[in-house]
């Protein structure tokens, strides 16, 4: 990957937190520091743990709030998809920024989050991008520890040899900038969502269900992981790819099925 330097390079930022939040507001912020030309398209409504969804079956409305400011009323993946194929029209954006998310995107919150969607959906269309989130602590979330850590980051990935039909996940641990102790490059642990279910009734006597945020946080094999990393105090720097094959499982069912009858033709799975 040849990226443009900081004069030529055209950056598109997106959230899945919606277009007024707090994150979207920094990561412009810390888009400015490496661009010259930053493009905004984001969810006119809070869109977390709409995952990769994108709209088909409703209009889209689009909405204009400066001469690089968008708005949709749609998922981010929605979002990146017209900026990049509509609504920018002379060329492509070189970087796409999704986040700050405000809440961390660590373990199987990936196949969640609408702010790793966006990225996702950028990696399709052949656009470097990388996704960022910043734990949710018990205070005021320290936005300001993300902007102090994440232009440096940022720069030094868009150095690297960038892999195909790869995306980078940062994760930033709620605390002060000082108090970071350090980057780590790791795998994604695992902490499932969906345990916390409440059962409630309106003021109408009509119920209603809840599932809350709490995670499932399972023992990590060898602590080795963004999960651990995390709590430990580290950002967190995590290459996910598009390919979800189990190339393993793969090999030994091709092996398993080959001259497989089906209908009473044979050999109609192959390798």
């Amino acid at each position: 990957m040849s990226m443009p330097d900081a004069s030529k390079r055209r950056i598109l930022i997106t959230n899945d937190d919606g277009i007024e939040a707090e994150g979207l507001r920094v990561l412009a912020r810390i888009a400015d520091t490496l661009s010259r030309d930053v493009w905004t398209c984001a969810p006119i409504n809070e869109a977390s743990g709409v995952g990769h969804a994108i709209t088909l079956h409703r209009p889209l409305r689009i909405r204009k709030l400066g001469d690089q400011t968008f708005t949709v009323d749609g998922t981010p993946t929605d979002c990146v998809l017209l900026a990049i194929n509509d609504l920018i029209h002379d060329r492509k954006p070189d970087l796409v920024l999704s986040g700050i998310n405000h809440g961390a995107n660590i373990g199987d919150d990936v196949t969640y989050s609408g702010t790793i969607g966006a990225t996702m959906e950028a990696t399709l269309l052949g656009i470097p991008a990388i996704a960022l989130s910043l734990e949710q602590g018990e205070a005021e979330a320290h936005w300001s520890s993300v902007e102090a850590h994440a232009p440096a980051i940022i720069e030094k990935l868009l150095g690297q040899a960038w892999p195909k039909e790869t995306l980078f996940n940062l994760n930033f641990p709620d605390l002060p900038a000082e108090q970071v102790k350090g980057i780590r490059v790791l795998r994604h642990g695992t902490r499932k969502i969906g345990d916390e279910i409440t059962h409630h009734r309106d003021p109408r006597g009509r119920s209603y269900t809840w599932i809350g945020p709490a995670r499932r946080h399972a023992v990590q094999p060898d602590g080795n992981t963004d999960v651990t990393a995390i709590a430990e105090g580290y950002i967190t720097i995590t290459p996910l790819h598009l390919d979800l094959t189990n190339y393993a499982a793969l090999d030994e069912l091709q092996q398993s099925f080959a001259g497989a009858d089906v209908a009473g033709k044979a050999d109609m799975v192959r390798p």
